[in-house]
């Protein structure tokens, strides 16, 4: 499911990268990634990887929302919101004030639910080049 969220964003990773990344979702490092799915009549329909971390600016860990994905026929359902709300809890659970997440501008199938459940920030991202 992975691979096609990732293909959903026209990208792939090396196999390496799909072996370190569950090789960290199931370890026990709290500084990494984990992982909640969802599920319909027993098969995976969505997705979801987050981890805390530090903030300069918060006592608290915050939590970054880094993967969110639902098969299309899934999407519509409910799936989404039930995984954010998941992240959300987690996040109240371990004492996080702050969930965040990014999304590309032209995702507005996502951005509709994303305007619902979260605040758009003024924040505009830079990588290195």
């Amino acid at each position: 499911m992975w691979r096609d969220y990732l293909a959903f964003y026209e990208t792939t990773v090396a196999d390496e990268i799909y072996d370190m990344t569950f090789a960290r979702l199931l370890g026990d490092d709290p500084q990494d990634f984990s992982c909640f799915v969802a599920e319909a009549d027993g098969q995976l329909v969505g997705l979801t990887h987050f981890l805390f971390h530090r903030h300069a600016w918060k006592a608290e860990n915050v939590c970054y929302l880094q993967d969110l994905f639902a098969k299309p026929d899934a999407r519509g359902t409910g799936v989404g919101r039930a995984l954010i709300q998941a992240v959300y809890d987690e996040a109240d659970r371990q004492g996080s004030p702050s969930v965040y997440w990014l999304t590309q501008d032209f995702n507005h199938t996502a951005r509709k639910l994303y305007d619902r459940i979260g605040k758009l920030t003024p924040f505009i991202r830079y990588q290195r080049s």
